[in-house]
């Protein structure tokens, strides 16, 4: 089925606008997943922040040309789903590799992360980045250590005192 040419800029200046708010991108192979997965698959994207397409390569090509993710444009061979993350750097890794996990079939090519092309082995790399949350988390929890423990050093002062006169009360009984 042949796409008139404003359909085809619109796909380009849509998919454009999404890889220029995109974190990171992520292609894979959907051949031999049946329909109802993939849309499946589309919900849980939405539900995480993921923009998630099926794009014929040469759009695709220049949809990313001049954007961070311009270095996916070798990767780009055979039917391919393209996932681009909004929120977070790591979002589109877990979804589709909790997918591909599910779907024998459905196989990851590459992935963009920083400008710099990934093969399909480092996604792990990517989908375990801390979400925006989690990483806020982290950095709270290492903020507050150093006061924590000062102010347990700080408690243990009075109570080292405390302990000493009650040993003091304990001999002075014990003599009485």
């Amino acid at each position: 089925m042949a796409i008139r040419l404003e359909d085809k800029q619109q796909i380009v200046s849509e998919v454009n606008q999404a890889a220029n708010s995109a974190l990171s991108a992520v292609l894979a192979d959907y051949r031999g997943v049946a329909v109802g997965d993939l849309t499946a698959l589309r919900k849980v994207a939405r539900e995480n922040n993921v923009y998630l397409r099926v794009v014929r390569n040469t759009l695709l090509k220049r949809a990313v040309a001049d954007t961070e993710f311009e270095c996916i444009q070798e990767a780009l061979v055979g039917p391919t789903i393209l996932a681009f993350s909004q929120g977070d750097p790591g979002a589109a890794a877990r979804v589709l590799k909790d997918f591909a996990k599910a779907n024998d079939k459905f196989e990851i090519k590459a992935l963009s992360f920083g400008g710099k092309l990934l093969d399909a082995g480092q996604i792990d790399v990517l989908a375990t980045l801390p979400t925006h949350d989690q990483a806020l988390s982290i950095l709270m929890s290492v903020m507050l250590a150093p006061v924590t423990k000062l102010a347990r050093t700080l408690n243990e002062v009075p109570a080292k005192v405390t302990r000493g006169v009650a040993a003091v009360r304990d001999q002075k009984q014990e003599a009485a």
